[in-house]
C-alpha cells in the first residue's frame, strides 16, 4: 500500500513539474502547475475505479473502445470527403471520436459481464477458481460449524478471510467481557485449525475498502468486486448482501434444510423436560432445539421414553412434533392415569 502511494505522489509530482514547465496553451506558471496536478489526479481517480471493475467488464470496455474508433475513423474519412470547411470538419471528427469511443467503452463494460472467461482456459482459467471462492465473515468462523462443513469436502473453492475480520476477532478476544474474549478466541483456533488441513485452502487477504467503515459494508463489496459467495449466520448482513445482489451462503438455512425428516407413525427415543401446556402433557427436544410434545407423559418428567409420532405441525418459530407414549419405564406406565 506504501509503494502504491509512493507511485501515485510521484506522477503527481512529474505531470505538475512538466505542465509548469512546458506552460500548454500558454497558460501562467501556476495556472499550468495546477492543471497538471488536476490531469494526475483524474488518473489516478481512473485507475482507482479501473481495480475496483472486473476483469470481464475490463475487457469488454476495451473491445467496445476499440470498435468505437475503428467507427470513428471510418466516419471521420467520410467527413473529410464531404466539402466541409475545414474548423467544422475539424469539430464534427472531434464530436465522432468521443460520441464512439465513449458509447463503445459504456456497452462493451456492460455487456463484459456476460463473457465467460473460464471456459477460455489458459490465463483465464483462474477466473474460475476465484468465482468458486467462498468469502468468511466473523459471526460465522465463531460459530464453527464451517469447520465441519469443510471437513466433509462439500465445499469448493478457497476460503476468503480478510485481514479486518481477523482484527475484528482480536479485537473480540481481547475483550474485557469472559463470553465474548471466548468466542473471540473460539474463532482464533477454529482458523488455526482450518489452516492446518490441505485443503480447502484458507487465504488470508490484505484486500480493504478503506472509504467504508462498518465491516458488513466492507465485505459486501469485497464479494462484490471478488464475485464471491459470502459465507455467513448472520440473517441482516445476508438480506443486505442479496439487496444489492451479492450470493450468500446462510449456515443456519443450511441447517434447517438439513433437519431430519420426521414422519407419522415412526417412533423415537425422546427425554420429557418439562410439563406441556395441555393436562397430562409432556414436552422433550431434539438435539437441534425441535419441540416434541407427548400426550400423557407429564408423569415422566425426566425419564427417557420411546414415543410414536402422531403429527408433525410446520409453524414460523420452526417444526413442532406431536406424539404418544409407546412404552415406558417399568412400572410407570401402569401409573400413569
Amino acid at each position: 500500500m506504501a509503494d502504491l502511494f509512493f507511485i501515485r505522489f510521484v506522477l503527481v509530482c512529474t505531470l505538475t513539474a512538466a505542465a509548469a514547465y512546458l506552460r500548454p496553451f500558454d497558460l501562467p506558471l501556476g495556472l499550468s502547475a495546477v492543471c497538471g496536478a488536476l490531469v494526475a489526479g483524474g488518473i489516478i481517480l481512473f485507475e482507482i475505479r479501473l481495480n475496483h471493475a472486473s476483469l470481464k467488464r475490463l475487457l469488454g470496455a476495451a473491445v467496445g473502445s476499440l470498435l468505437g474508433f475503428l467507427g470513428a475513423a471510418l466516419v471521420s474519412w467520410v467527413v473529410r470527403g464531404a466539402g466541409f470547411e475545414a474548423h467544422t470538419a475539424s469539430f464534427a471528427n472531434i464530436v465522432v471520436l468521443l460520441v464512439m469511443g465513449y458509447v463503445g467503452l459504456i456497452v462493451g463494460a456492460e455487456k463484459g459481464d456476460l463473457l465467460n472467461l473460464a471456459a477460455l482456459g489458459g490465463i483465464f482459467g483462474g477466473e474460475r477458481t476465484r468465482r468458486s471462492a467462498k468469502l468468511l465473515d466473523t459471526s460465522v468462523i465463531i460459530d464453527g460449524r464451517i469447520a465441519d462443513m469443510t471437513s466433509t469436502g462439500f465445499v469448493e473453492g478457497a476460503l476468503l478471510v480478510p485481514q479486518f475480520v481477523l482484527r475484528e476477532l482480536q479485537l473480540v478476544a481481547d475483550s474485557s467481557d469472559p463470553n465474548k474474549r471466548h468466542r473471540g478466541q473460539r474463532g482464533l483456533e477454529i482458523l488455526q485449525r482450518m489452516q492446518k488441513r490441505a485443503t480447502p485452502e484458507i487465504r488470508i487477504i490484505e484486500d480493504d475498502v478503506p472509504h467504508l467503515r462498518e465491516v458488513d459494508l466492507k465485505l459486501i463489496e469485497l464479494a462484490r468486486r471478488f464475485e464471491c459467495k459470502l459465507v455467513t449466520n448472520d440473517a441482516n448482513l445476508g438480506k443486505m448482501a442479496q439487496l444489492q445482489h451479492v450470493q450468500v451462503l446462510n449456515i443456519n438455512e443450511l441447517a434447517l434444510t438439513l433437519k431430519p425428516v420426521v414422519l407419522p407413525g415412526e417412533t423415537m427415543r425422546v427425554v420429557i423436560v418439562k410439563e406441556g401446556k395441555e393436562a397430562d402433557q409432556g414436552v422433550a427436544y431434539l438435539d437441534d432445539g425441535t419441540m416434541v410434545v407427548v400426550d400423557h407423559a407429564r408423569k415422566f418428567i425426566s425419564r427417557n421414553v420411546e414415543i410414536a409420532v402422531t403429527s408433525v405441525l410446520q409453524t414460523t418459530a420452526g417444526k413442532m412434533i406431536f406424539g404418544r407414549l409407546a412404552t415406558a419405564p417399568v412400572g410407570e406406565l401402569a401409573a400413569a392415569p
